[in-house]
C-alpha cells in the first residue's frame, strides 16, 4: 500500500506512486472496510486494482495526465469519477491524477489513499486568495467558490514536465477509454472540447455586453460556440506561452466594473477562446444532467453515443439518490458510487 505523504507540509506537492503494488486484476473485486477518517468526510469502500493491458507502454510519454479539483463537499463525486476512468481504461496504470485543493484537508488525502491504494496522483495547493478578489457574484453560490476558478491556473500550478492535461469536473463519470479523448489532435489549438454551436450563444452574456460595441467586437472574425469547461484537453505549454491566464483575468476585471455575464468561470473562457478551439465529438460531454443552475430539474439524455456523462447544473446525482428523489439519469452514476453508508452505522 502506498505510503501517506507528510501531512504537515502544506505547500509541498504530495506524490503517491503505486506502480509497484501487486494483486488483483482489473476485473477482480477487492472491496475492504475502510475506517472512517473524520465525521466530515464520507466513508468509502476500497476500489479494485486495475492493471494495464499488454499494449500499454511504460515510458513517461505514455502518461495520461488528468487534473481535477479536490473538495470534501464533492469528494463522493470525485471518487466515482476516478473509479469510472480507471475501470474503462485500457492503460489505467498510465493515468496520473493531479488534484488541486484550496484548503488543507488531511482526511480527504487519507480517503484517497485508502480507497485507491494503487493510484498515481499528486496534490497541489491552490491559493484561494489568488482569485478571491477577482470573482464576481454569479447566479449560483457554488459557482463563486475560488476552487471553481483553479482551472484557469493549471499552467502555473502543474510541473514543467506536464505538457498536456485533461481537465475534468468532479460531477461526471467516464464510460469509455479515456485514452481516446487524451489523444485528440489539437491541430495547433490551445484547447479541445465539445462545441455546441446550436446553443443560443448570446444568453451567456448580458444585454449590457451586447449593446457595447467595444465589448461585443471581441468576437469579430470568430464563429463563437458554447463549450463546457468541465471537460477540456489543454496544451499547457501553449497556454503558458500565449498568456491565456492573464487574458481570462482581464475579462474578469471587466466583469468587476461592468456586469457582462452571470455564470461564474465559464464566460471569461468563452470570451477568450470561443470559436478558436479544437472541436471534439459531443459524446465526450453529455452535459447538463444536473439540470439548470437554479432548480436542477431532471433532464433526459441527448440522442447519440455517449463516452462521458456530466451532471453539470445544480442537481448532483449523489444528493438526489440520497434524498430518494433521483432522476432517471442518476441511476447511470450509481454503479460508480463507492460511498458506504453502512460503515458509519456499524462504527457508531
Amino acid at each position: 500500500m502506498a505510503s501517506l505523504p507528510l501531512l504537515g507540509l502544506l505547500s509541498l506537492i504530495l506524490t503517491t506512486n503505486a506502480a509497484t503494488a501487486t494483486t488483483n486484476s482489473a476485473t477482480g473485486i477487492r472491496h475492504g472496510i475502510i475506517r472512517k477518517p473524520s465525521s466530515d468526510v464520507p466513508v468509502f469502500k476500497e476500489a479494485p486494482a486495475f492493471r494495464n493491458g499488454d499494449i500499454c507502454g511504460s515510458n513517461a510519454s505514455d502518461r495520461i495526465h488528468i487534473a481535477m479539483t479536490l473538495d470534501a463537499n464533492y469528494l463522493r463525486g470525485t471518487m466515482a469519477a476516478v473509479l469510472s476512468i480507471l475501470q474503462h481504461s485500457t492503460c489505467p496504470e498510465n493515468v496520473e491524477f493531479h488534484f488541486l485543493w484550496g484548503k488543507y484537508e488531511p482526511e480527504v488525502l487519507v480517503s484517497i489513499n485508502s480507497t485507491f491504494p494503487y493510484l498515481n496522483f499528486r496534490v497541489y495547493r491552490f491559493d484561494p486568495n489568488r482569485v478571491r478578489d477577482k470573482i464576481s457574484k454569479s447566479i449560483r453560490q457554488a459557482l463563486d467558490q475560488p476552487l471553481n476558478y483553479a482551472r484557469i491556473y493549471l499552467a502555473d500550478i502543474l510541473p514543467a514536465d506536464v505538457k498536456r492535461v485533461l481537465y475534468l469536473d468532479s460531477d461526471l463519470v467516464v464510460v469509455d477509454d479515456i485514452l481516446k479523448l487524451w489523444e485528440v489532435d489539437l491541430e495547433g489549438k490551445v484547447l479541445a472540447a465539445p462545441e455546441y454551436c446550436h446553443a443560443n450563444f448570446t444568453k451567456y452574456f448580458t444585454d449590457l455586453f451586447w449593446s457595447d460595441k467595444g465589448l461585443a467586437s471581441t468576437f469579430d472574425g470568430r464563429h463563437p460556440c458554447y463549450f463546457n469547461t468541465g471537460v477540456m484537453v489543454v496544451d499547457v505549454d501553449k497556454w503558458r506561452q500565449g498568456g491565456y491566464t492573464q487574458k481570462v483575468e482581464e475579462w474578469m476585471a471587466v466583469q468587476k466594473q461592468k456586469r457582462i455575464y452571470t455564470l461564474g468561470s465559464l464566460p471569461p473562457f468563452l470570451l477568450v477562446l470561443a470559436g478558436n478551439i479544437k472541436a471534439v465529438n459531443h459524446r465526450w460531454n453529455q452535459h447538463g444532467l444536473g439540470g439548470d443552475n437554479l432548480e436542477g430539474r431532471c433532464r433526459s439524455l441527448h440522442p447519440g453515443p455517449i463516452s462521458l456523462l456530466h451532471w453539470s447544473g445544480k442537481g448532483k446525482p449523489w444528493l438526489r439518490l440520497d434524498s430518494r428523489k433521483p432522476c432517471v439519469v442518476d441511476h447511470l452514476w450509481a454503479p460508480y458510487d463507492l460511498y458506504n453508508s453502512s460503515i458509519q452505522s456499524l462504527e457508531e
